[in-house]
Formats: structure tokens, C-alpha cells, sequence
């Protein structure tokens, strides 16, 4: 498949989000030790199930080929700092936390993927994913996911957990469990468009373009899309407890990101300003943004 961008332009955004992206995974991982160690439950303990959980999430990664060794890297260091960092204030499972979207956006991914395997493309264009995931791809699709997370530790710095209400938490998560829904959305539209949708189509002017082309849609990828957005909000919103208001600014958040995605696809990409893996990323930001102008209350919390 030809970019548009040129290859070494290309190389050097990706680098750079990786040197910076690890730099910042790093440093929250500190953070959320030094958060978990100070909160007012079991902190050891849910450390100790945060770095097995994480090494298991990039093992299996690994193994099924989904990534390669630094992704899958990349991929653990990003599930420890979202499962620590926004870990209920009640304490209990890890799974009460933004694992649970991380599980659910990965299957649904990996299914998409999956399902377009036996459609046969143009020699080239599978050539990019047959060793998995790299390391810039991952922190693009969940880095602003990983980050969002923080804002909770910051806001209630200091704050005794026994005084931090279920909603107020809640609310807070809305924005990284948007990244995370806009990021599965954007995957599954992509393979199923390939596999299923026909001849996509430009947002910024409708002609029909080749498949693979950047920015173009398909009616069939984006209704796919929007469908994982929504079945990760659905399983992943009870477990950290949102509601349905929640989970429909989630959806809502979600569908701007895939959209916004196929816009800079079609034009700041098309036109060899950026790569993939930049899109990508403000995609998920824009997500974020978006999920803090629709947060319940506009994020307004109760302490």
C-alpha cells in the first residue's frame, strides 16, 4: 500500500511518539505506585495483581502475534498505569477499573482483525501487520487513554478515599474510557470496511477511492465501528461505574474521534503532512476532548 507521506517522515513521527510516549508511561507508572501506596486500601496487594495482570495482557498480546516485543511492552506499561490509576476508590478487583475496557477493546480488535484475514489485498498491504502491532501504533491508539487516567490521582491529591464518592469517580473516567472506545471503534471500522465494505468513499468530497486509501469510509466499517464503541461502553461502563447517560456520552465521543480520524485521513494524511500513527493519536485526544465538553455535570464533582 502507498502512503502519501514519505517513509522517512513517516519513521521519524513514530520514533518520536515512542521516545516521548515510553518516556511518559514511565514516569506515570511511578506515579501510580507512589498513588496506590498511599491509598487507604490494599495497596501492596493490588500492585502485585496490577503487574501480573499487565504482564499477562502483554504476553497474550505477544504470543497470538497481535504485537511485537515492544509493543507488547508498551502494551503491559500502558494496562498498569490505567489499571492502578483508575482503580475504584472502594479498592476491590482490578477489574473495577479501566482493565475492563482494555480486556473488551482487545478481543473486539482482535476479532475484527481476524475476520479479515482470508480477504485477499494487494501485495504490500498486509505487509505491515503480519509481525502484529509496533510500539508507535499501541502508545497512538491508547496513550491519551493512559493519560486521562491520570487526572484522577491529580484532582483528588491529598484527598482521603474514604471521602471520594463512586459518582465523582465515575465521572472521571469517562474521558479514558471514550479514548478507549474511539480507539476500538477506529480498528474494528478498518478491517471490517476492508473485509466487508465495499469501495469506501472520502468524507471531504464523497468520490469513491480505493481500499486501503487514506481517510476513506464504508458505510458497513463505520456502522461496525460505532457498534464496538457502544459494546465497550456497554460491558466495560458497569464495571466503574457508569451509567447510561455516561455510556452514551462515551458512544457520542467515540463516533467524533472515528469521524475526526477519517477528516485528517483524508486531508493532513492524504497530503503526506502526517503518518497513521499520528492520526491516530489526535483522534483519541479529540475523543477525550470531546468526553470533557459531554461529562455529566461538564465534569462538575462532589467530594
Amino acid at each position: 500500500m502507498i502512503k502519501a507521506i514519505p517513509r522517512q517522515r513517516d519513521h521519524r513521527q513514530s520514533r518520536l511518539l515512542v521516545l516521548f510516549g515510553v518516556a511518559v508511561l514511565c514516569w506515570m507508572a511511578s506515579t501510580a505506585v507512589r498513588y496506590e501506596l498511599s491509598a487507604a486500601r490494599s495497596g501492596s496487594l493490588y500492585l502485585s495483581v496490577a503487574i501480573a495482570v499487565s504482564a499477562f495482557f502483554g504476553l497474550v498480546s505477544w504470543r497470538l502475534g497481535a504485537a511485537t516485543t515492544g509493543a507488547a511492552a508498551c502494551g503491559a506499561l500502558i494496562c498498569f498505569d490505567i489499571t492502578v490509576l483508575s482503580g475504584r476508590p472502594d479498592g476491590g478487583s482490578v477489574f473495577r477499573s479501566g482493565l475492563t475496557p482494555l480486556i473488551v477493546l482487545f478481543v473486539l480488535t482482535h476479532a475484527a482483525t481476524h475476520f479479515r484475514r482470508n480477504v485477499e489485498f494487494p501485495l504490500g498491504f498486509e505487509e505491515e501487520e503480519k509481525h502484529g502491532r509496533n510500539a508507535a501504533q499501541i502508545i497512538a491508539n491508547l496513550g491519551a487513554a493512559a493519560v486521562s487516567s491520570l487526572q484522577y490521582s491529580w484532582i483528588f491529591r491529598g484527598v482521603p478515599h474514604t471521602q471520594i464518592t463512586i459518582s465523582a469517580f465515575s465521572v472521571l473516567q469517562i474521558p479514558m474510557l471514550s479514548a478507549l472506545a474511539e480507539a476500538t471503534a477506529d480498528t474494528v471500522s478498518s478491517e471490517v470496511g476492508q473485509a466487508a465494505g465495499g469501495t469506501p468513499f472520502l468524507l471531504t468530497n464523497l468520490r469513491r477511492v480505493a481500499p486501503g486509501t487514506d481517510g476513506g469510509v464504508s458505510a458497513a466499517g463505520t456502522l461496525a465501528g460505532i457498534a464496538a464503541a457502544a459494546v465497550l461502553a456497554i460491558v466495560a461502563g458497569p464495571a466503574i461505574g457508569i451509567g447510561a447517560a455516561g455510556m452514551t456520552h462515551v458512544v457520542l465521543a467515540a463516533t467524533a474521534g472515528l469521524f475526526f480520524d477519517s477528516l485528517l485521513g483524508a486531508t493532513l494524511e492524504r497530503r503526506g503532512w502526517i503518518g497513521n500513527d499520528m492520526v491516530n493519536f489526535a483522534s483519541t485526544c479529540f475523543s477525550v476532548a470531546i468526553a470533557c465538553l459531554l461529562g455529566p455535570g461538564g465534569l462538575r464533582l462532589k467530594i
